[in-house]
């Protein structure tokens, strides 16, 4: 659980940073880097990471009755 929450905090970490300071995709040499790829792939961790841990959190239904 720990380290889910690690994961989580670095990848939010550098989820911020891109979005602060967002870089053009681009090739150089025949090497390829493509930053919103790369940015949808942070996503995908912390959606991970976010169900994991709701997984694992105490929960409780709210419920209403009436006659």
């Amino acid at each position: 659980m720990e380290q889910i929450k690690i994961i989580r905090a670095q990848t939010l970490a550098l989820l911020v940073e891109l979005t602060e300071h967002p870089k053009p995709s681009y090739s150089l040499d025949g090497q390829s880097v493509d930053w919103e790829t790369y940015q949808k792939q942070l996503q995908n961790t912390l959606d991970w990471c976010d169900a994991k841990l709701a997984g694992e959190e105490p929960f409780e239904f709210h419920t209403q009755a009436g006659t």
